[in-house]
């Protein structure tokens, strides 16, 4: 059990609160889409599952499927190795870089740092405070020099100490994005210059907490200097880790390592099969569980869950005057089936709020591209739009 899931775990037995030896679509669905699967991915992993009946091994096929270029070997050098390290301002960068240098340090071997983002005094502050904490070398300078200089220098030092690795920083904006980019492009040259095939390692530090909504800032620095694997922080205080299926199938690179906590060891190598298990032992019933469990089921509006429900307490019986305004068993059933011309109508309808039906379960908002739930209300008669907080944002009476 991989404890930084807990809280994606929990997101998910909100949905499917029974662990279950096998599902239908619609209940996959719900389960991979409140973890932040992204829609997309979701249809097409649905899409590839034949049967009414899913099992877990389907499903953990086509998982492990979306993380095929978790595979990453560190291409041949000579000494020092240098990884680059990028991504967005509050992404987690500075405290993954202590927590790398510390994993070399414990590994036994040497680490150097750069501070080569220079647009940001606190950035050379804080990560010389962390080189002092480490009791490594840093190569800095002051706000507003040139980044590739401090990349250069930090390598030649490196190469004079016999240094066995080098981290260096990168600013995570600049005044404007071409601007970004041009500086990351020649930071990469000027490494390459200072020592053959550097970096070695380009990896983008991706804050967890963003769910899916990082892809999207993944791709623009991929386009900028090519990305080789990503690193994926704060994952111990999200409900979205799911996403990590999304991120990996859609960049199509190694995820490398996850941060999951403040201290140093916190930072682990990301191991795609433990990952994956963990997800499903949230769902399916293990060969270890007991199946035969007495279960608690819920009373559906027949007849006879009528009469038993009348017997244990006369006291909540409904008023005789009320029972015609009650849906009745058939609208009940129009509301979860969708179908029809029922689809049809909301359909219609969803388009006139400025909302897409991705399925029975889900829609969404066309301006923000964010996902909601469709809800449906047996007791009103009608569809809901909830948001994540359970906030309704919108109504569809059936009637």
């Amino acid at each position: 059990m991989l404890g930084w899931l807990s809280k994606t775990v929990n997101a998910i037995q909100g949905v499917a609160p029974k662990k279950k030896t096998t599902l239908t679509k619609e209940e996959l669905e719900d389960v991979l889409l409140e973890a932040d699967v992204e829609y997309d991915l979701v249809e097409i992993i649905l899409r590839e599952l034949h049967g009414d009946k899913i099992r877990r091994e389907q499903v953990r096929s086509k998982l492990l499927v979306t993380l095929t270029w978790a595979k990453y070997k560190i291409p041949e050098h000579t000494a020092p190795f240098i990884d680059l390290i990028v991504g967005v301002n509050g992404a987690g960068k500075t405290t993954t870089i202590s927590k790398l240098a510390a994993r070399y340090l414990n590994e036994d071997k040497t680490v150097l740092l750069g501070a080569a983002d220079t647009f940001r005094a606190a950035a050379i502050e804080q990560l010389t405070l962390w080189a002092n904490r480490l009791n490594i070398p840093i190569v800095a300078t002051k706000q507003g020099h040139d980044p590739s200089a401090v990349a250069y220098d930090a390598i030649e030092s490196a190469k004079a100490k016999n240094i066995d690795h080098v981290i260096i920083d990168t600013a995570g904006r600049l005044h404007t994005q071409k601007n970004l980019a041009n500086e990351l492009q020649k930071i990469v040259r000027i490494c390459d210059k200072a020592h053959k095939n550097a970096p070695h390692r380009k990896m983008l530090i991706i804050d967890g907490t963003q769910g899916n909504s990082a892809i999207s800032q993944a791709r623009s620095f991929n386009e900028m200097i090519n990305i080789d694997g990503i690193i994926i922080t704060k994952l111990d205080g999200t409900a979205k880790g799911g996403s990590i299926f999304s991120i990996a199938y859609a960049l199509k690179m190694p995820i490398l390592f996850v941060g999951v906590g403040e201290q140093p060891s916190d930072f682990i190598t990301f191991d795609k099969y433990q990952f994956v298990d963990t997800f499903l032992d949230a769902i399916f019933i293990g060969e270890d569980e007991d199946s035969n469990k007495p279960t608690f089921i819920s009373a559906s509006k027949t007849e006879a869950n009528h009469t038993e429900i009348e017997e244990v307490s006369q006291e909540e019986e409904t008023p005789q005057e009320e029972i015609s305004s009650e849906p009745t068993l058939e609208e009940i059933s129009r509301l979860h089936a969708l179908a029809g011309e029922d689809k049809k109508r909301l359909v219609e309808r969803l388009k006139n709020d400025g909302y897409d039906l991705l399925s029975r379960h889900f829609v969404r908002d066309q301006n923000t591209w964010n996902d909601y739930k469709l809800f449906v209300n047996e007791q009103e008669c009608q569809w809901e739009i909830h948001a994540k907080d359970a906030k309704v944002l919108k109504t569809y009476p059936l009637r």
